[in-house]
């Protein structure tokens, strides 16, 4: 007897969590007349199915519940929010992180098995590591082998606090250290690097470059970065005045700092998306017998050197 009963109750849940599942609205009173049971048994198997899905969020990812519907007076299934990555956008991040090669190998396969651990189901695990394991193998780390994450991380505090720092940097073009106190104010990446943009306070030290004013600010490869110390001085600017690290980006492509300028040119190639892609500021002026005429606004002489990269498919014309 005691098995029919639990029997009965089993295929009633599931009947209710399939009827859920479906989009259904599960009435207790109406289900409690259908099965011949009182509502307080609806009620318990509710409450089963609910703790089945608070259980099951870490295999499927998703953090699904029941919830009382006063409008449609009775309980429905909501998807409160999804918690881990679908295996497509696991798969995709990974290639992402192997293609920017911005980390030293032992830290990049760290966070490959950790982004693909905490984030696929175990089941599917296997697949997204066969589908990066050659990229992986035959990963090159940076040619400067610094781990620099935990340096990258103090650097984000310090501009969060808005707090001064001091660091020693390798300078390339006459290799030698320089020590600089700065303002940081946010931290990007380009094309393997990360990079912390400052500004410098020092009239001794601006007065050395070609284009320093208070609207542009400085740029350091944090990998080059030998030493930093963050003061308990903190500086302010009025929120009017705030850096803009997303408009900053637009017209910063190639990392070097300078004024901001615009530029002009015709572009005959093939692939117009990839230069507009390339400088988010670039607009079409013109275009006749698939020749375009570009505009863009854009920080330094990075952009000079892009634009000669190009050969024949560019001529600068402002």
């Amino acid at each position: 007897m005691n098995d029919m009963i639990k029997s009965d109750q089993i295929e009633r849940v599931l009947q209710m969590y399939a009827k859920l599942s479906d989009g259904y609205v599960v009435n207790k009173a109406e289900e409690a007349v259908r099965y011949g049971v009182n509502e307080k048994s609806i009620q318990r198997d509710i409450e089963h199915i609910r703790n089945f899905l608070d259980n099951d969020s870490e295999r499927t990812g998703l953090v699904n519940t029941i919830v009382y519907d006063r409008a449609a007076k009775g309980y429905r299934l909501e998807t409160l929010y999804q918690i881990r990555l679908q295996n497509a956008e696991v798969l995709a991040l990974c290639k992402i992180l192997l293609d920017s090669r911005a980390f030293t190998k032992d830290e990049m396969v760290s966070m490959l098995d950790k982004l693909i651990t905490c984030c696929v189901p175990k089941v599917n695990q296997k697949r997204v590591k066969e589908l990066i394991s050659n990229e992986e193998f035959h990963y090159v780390e940076p040619r400067h082998k610094t781990r620099f994450i935990e340096l990258m991380w103090d650097l984000g505090q310090a501009i969060r606090e808005c707090r001064y720092i001091e660091i020693d940097y390798y300078r390339t073009k006459d290799k030698q250290v320089v020590h600089r106190e700065l303002k940081p104010v946010a931290i990007m990446f380009s094309e393997y690097y990360f990079y912390l943009t400052a500004f410098i306070d020092d009239e001794e030290i601006k007065k050395d470059f070609d284009v320093l004013n208070d609207s542009f600010p400085t740029i350091y490869r944090i990998d080059r970065i030998r030493s930093l110390n963050i003061l308990e001085k903190r500086f302010y600017i009025p929120y009017s005045n705030r850096f803009e690290e997303g408009e900053f980006r637009k017209r910063v492509q190639f990392m070097y700092g300078g004024k901001l300028k615009k530029v002009k040119f015709r572009y005959t190639g093939t692939d117009i998306d990839a230069i507009l892609d390339r400088l988010p500021t670039a607009k079409i002026l013109d275009e006749e017998d698939g020749a375009y005429i570009v505009s863009a606004e854009v920080f330094g002489s990075g952009i000079d050197m892009w634009l000669r990269s190009q050969g024949s498919y560019v001529e600068l014309l402002q």
